[in-house]
C-alpha cells in the first residue's frame, strides 16, 4: 500500500470546487498535514445564527456527511424546523436542515460564550472527526456584496434569493480592510511546502481571502522562500461547472478562460493547472510569467478528487 504524503499543504477554498480539491487533498495527505484556509465573505446570519456555506461545505463533505447528490447541506436532512419557522411567518428562502441547524446552533453558542470564531469551528470539526483543519480565513467579519443595476446585494441575497440572475457589474468585501488572518493561518501559510488556490469562483470565493492584506502578504512570503503557489483553473472549456464564475467573469471585464483566470492570479503563482480541454492556453498562460500544466480536472466523485489530488502533489 503506498504510504500518504506527509507534506504540509495549504489549499485555499470556497464553493463547490476548492472542497472538492480539499477532499482529495484531505485523501492523499498524512492526516493533520493539510489545512484548508476558508473564504467567510459568504457567511450570513440566519434566525439569530452565524451560518457559514464555505466552512461547512468543506467540514461536512470532510467528515462524509455531505448531501453530494443535491451540492450542499448534509445527507439524509429534515426539514421540520424550516417549515415551522415558514408558519410563523419567518423568510426561509435560505432553506436550512434540522441537522445544519445544529451546527449553526453549537458555533453560535460557543462565539456567544467567546470563543474565537476559529476555536469554535475547530472544535466543531474535531467532534465529527476531521483531521484536516479547516480555517476561517479570519476572526473578523469580511462580508461579500454584489453590485447589480438595481444596486448592491448581500452575497446569498444574490445568490441564493435571486439564483445569480441579476448581472454582477461590480463586488466589494466589506470589513476585508480591517480584518487580519488568525496565528492559525499564519503558521499554516509559514509550515507549508505547497499552497494550492482551489478551482474556486476567483471572484467571490479566493478574491475575498486576497483581500486580507495581511494574509496576501504572508502568501508572497512564503513564496519568496520558495514554497510552491500552485492554482486550478475553475473554469474548462469556457464555461464554469457549477456556480456563476463564467457570467461573473464576463460581466465584470476578464475574459472567460483559463487565461482569464491566470491573469488574476499573476504574481502570485508557480504553476497554473488547467484541465486537458484547455490544454493549448498554456502558451498564453506561461506568458504571464507562470508554469502551466493540463490535467483532467473534472472531479466527478471522490475517486476523481483523489486522482487530481495525487497528480497535483507530484507536479514539481
Amino acid at each position: 500500500m503506498t504510504s500518504l504524503d506527509d507534506r504540509a499543504v495549504v489549499i485555499l477554498a470556497g464553493g463547490t470546487g476548492g472542497a472538492k480539491l480539499a477532499d482529495g487533498l484531505h485523501r492523499s495527505l498524512a492526516p493533520g498535514a493539510l489545512s484548508v484556509i476558508v473564504n467567510t465573505g459568504d457567511d450570513v446570519e440566519r434566525h439569530g445564527l452565524l451560518v457559514m456555506p464555505d466552512h461547512d461545505a468543506v467540514m461536512y463533505l470532510l467528515a462524509g456527511l455531505a448531501d453530494q447528490e443535491r451540492g450542499w447541506g448534509l445527507v439524509d436532512e429534515t426539514w421540520s424546523t424550516i417549515e415551522m419557522l415558514a408558519r410563523y411567518g419567518e423568510e426561509t428562502w435560505f432553506r436550512l436542515g434540522d441537522r445544519d441547524f445544529g451546527t449553526h446552533l453549537a458555533r453560535s453558542r460557543r462565539i456567544a460564550d467567546g470563543e474565537r470564531l476559529t476555536i469554535a469551528c475547530l472544535a466543531l470539526q474535531r467532534a465529527l472527526g476531521v483531521a484536516t483543519r479547516v480555517l476561517p480565513m479570519s476572526d473578523d467579519p469580511v462580508r461579500t456584496s454584489v453590485r447589480t443595476a438595481d444596486g448592491w446585494l448581500t452575497f446569498q441575497d444574490y445568490f441564493v434569493r435571486q439564483r445569480q440572475e441579476p448581472t454582477a457589474i461590480g463586488v466589494r468585501f466589506d470589513g476585508a480592510d480591517e480584518a487580519t488572518p488568525t496565528p492559525e493561518v499564519l503558521a499554516a501559510i509559514e509550515a507549508a511546502s505547497l499552497i494550492v488556490i482551489g478551482p474556486s469562483n476567483p471572484i467571490v470565493s479566493i478574491a475575498p481571502i486576497l483581500a486580507i492584506g495581511r494574509l496576501r502578504e504572508a502568501l508572497a512570503q512564503a513564496r519568496a522562500a520558495g514554497t510552491r503557489v500552485f492554482a486550478v483553473s475553475p473554469i474548462i472549456g469556457g464555461r464554469a461547472l457549477k456556480g456563476p464564475a463564467d457570467r461573473m467573469l464576463a460581466s465584470l471585464g476578464h475574459d472567460v478562460s483559463a487565461v482569464g483566470v491566470a491573469r488574476i492570479y499573476a504574481g502570485l503563482v508557480d504553476l497554473f493547472l488547467l484541465d486537458t480541454v484547455d490544454a493549448d492556453l498554456a502558451p498564453p498562460i506561461e506568458r504571464l510569467g507562470m508554469r502551466a500544466a493540463s490535467l483532467d480536472t473534472v472531479m466527478d466523485d471522490e475517486h476523481a478528487r483523489a486522482r487530481l489530488a495525487g497528480q497535483l502533489l507530484a507536479l514539481r
